[in-house]
């Protein structure tokens, strides 16, 4: 099994990875898909969305990442754009930049079908193109099924988990577990972060200048979470989407830093998590963390442990390849995706990559990483995901101020320790797994329960 640390850690823009970042490149896939007959300008291209992504799409942003996707844009290259001048000036662009120049119309082409989830996965998006006569003549449904990553029908039922990874023969180390991974890790005498980098050099063409290339990959994704941080440090205001929601994160940031000796670190990782999220919220640039509900977390420790405890570059990567190994395992096994299985799926996978990423740059073996990745979602069991208006604003934007500082507790107290503990990694995953399947619809982002159901009826 396979997943890359850079597919884990995107660069893109908010609020939702799976919402408005997954969408967005599903509609691009179809776009660039599409073979219009000469009929033209008659032909229509239409979306109905599924499930979470009908419930909460307008709150997170689905409807504008239809337009951009259809219309050729894709998450990264927005990083610098203002989003909302550019889907208002697209919806007044009927005809799509295509050969045969096929039309679609946001207000009627694209449907939010709040009746009928798919049987694969809560976030389906179906895709047409119609004749003038209303002939379909191609059709295509797609998933987001979490951290910005897509999948058809076929892709999820022939897999255990929904997801599309590399096969295991070109690569080193080719842990499926993480029983298989600790084994590795002793019979190699290597670290969890070497082997991450072994496996992600098989992937680039040139083997003398991978070391290199993905060096330069992963630190551009680090500068990516620095630069989110520190614009949530100095934007102020009222986040968008109608619930009033104050940014904080500027004004606890120049609370603490008036006085810092009376400060404690969860105040810190709290103000810097808080800060991507606000980012996040309000559309800007983010890198999902694995997802970008839960950006805040490995930004705000890794964050801190950079500017607090004089972290290096070399621990930058090698936090972050741990994480990124684990965050893979957590994927394969099991989900990353809200609408799947609720927020423990998003800040609780966050906690565990979080928690194994800075025991392993404060010297931890890997059992011990293991532990604290272990112990960070273990904590976050059987967490809904109930984002009030379907805005990713209550309670995620706190929530992953406090996953931070689970993710910081947990690798503390893994390194306390042997390594040795009850409950594997492996376990917590299936648990997690079980208690998604088993959990009720209204607490997996659909906006239909808890804190959400909660707030419409005061």
């Amino acid at each position: 099994m396979f997943i890359s640390v850079l597919d884990l850690f995107k660069i893109g823009v908010g609020p939702s990875s799976s919402h408005t970042v997954g969408p967005m490149i599903a509609a691009h896939r179809f776009r660039e898909g599409l073979v219009v007959s000469n009929r033209g300008q008659d032909c229509i291209v239409r979306c109905v969305l599924k499930g979470s992504l009908a419930h909460t799409g307008h709150g997170h942003g689905t409807d504008k990442a239809i337009i951009l996707g259809l219309h050729g844009f894709l998450p990264e290259a927005l990083v610098d754009r203002d989003v909302d001048a550019l889907v208002e000036q697209l919806k007044q662009q009927v005809v799509l930049d295509l050969p045969g120049k096929p039309r679609f119309e946001s207000e009627t082409d694209l449907v939010f079908d709040l009746k009928e989830t798919l049987p694969q996965h809560p976030n389906g998006m179906e895709f047409y193109l119609y004749d003038p006569d209303g002939t379909c003549l191609q059709a295509q449904t797609l998933f987001s099924i979490g951290g910005g990553f897509i999948a058809t029908p076929e892709e999820i039922e022939s897999l255990q988990a929904p997801i599309r990874f590399a096969e295991e023969e070109p690569f080193p180390y080719p842990f499926e577990t993480a029983g298989e991974m600790l084994d590795m890790a002793k019979q190699s005498g290597l670290a969890i972060a070497q082997m991450k980098a072994a496996n992600e050099y098989c992937l680039y063409a040139d083997a003398a200048s991978a070391g290199q290339e993905l060096e330069l990959a992963l630190m551009q994704r680090w500068q990516a979470m620095k630069v989110c941080v520190e614009r949530g440090l100095e934007n102020e205001g009222v986040l968008p989407g109608g619930l009033n929601v104050q940014r904080r994160a500027a004004s606890l940031f120049r609370q603490l830093s008036a006085d810092p000796s009376q400060v404690d670190k969860t105040e810190w990782l709290c103000a810097y998590a808080m800060a991507v999220n606000e980012e996040n919220a309000a559309g800007h640039m983010v890198v999902t963390a694995p997802t970008n509900g839960a950006a805040g977390v490995i930004p705000a420790v890794l964050y801190y442990f950079v500017e607090h405890e004089e972290g290096t570059p070399e621990q930058i990567l090698e936090f972050m390849l741990t994480a990124g190994a684990v965050g893979g395992l957590i994927k394969h096994r099991s989900s990353i995706s809200g609408a799947e299985v609720g927020c423990q799926g998003e800040v609780g996978s966050a906690a565990a990559m979080a928690a194994a990423g800075l025991c392993a740059v404060k010297g931890g073996t890997p059992e011990q990483i293991e532990n604290a990745a272990e112990i960070a979602l273990e904590h976050h069991l059987g967490m809904t995901c109930d984002p009030v208006k379907g805005l990713v604003q209550v309670p995620c934007i706190e929530r992953n101020g406090f996953g931070a500082i689970k993710a910081y507790t947990a690798a503390s107290l893994a390194l306390k320790g042997t390594g040795r503990h009850f409950m594997s990694l492996d376990h917590c995953i299936e648990a997690m797994r079980e208690t998604g399947k088993e959990m009720s619809h209204k607490y997996k982002e659909t906006a239909l329960g808890g804190l959400a159901q909660s707030w419409t009826e005061c």
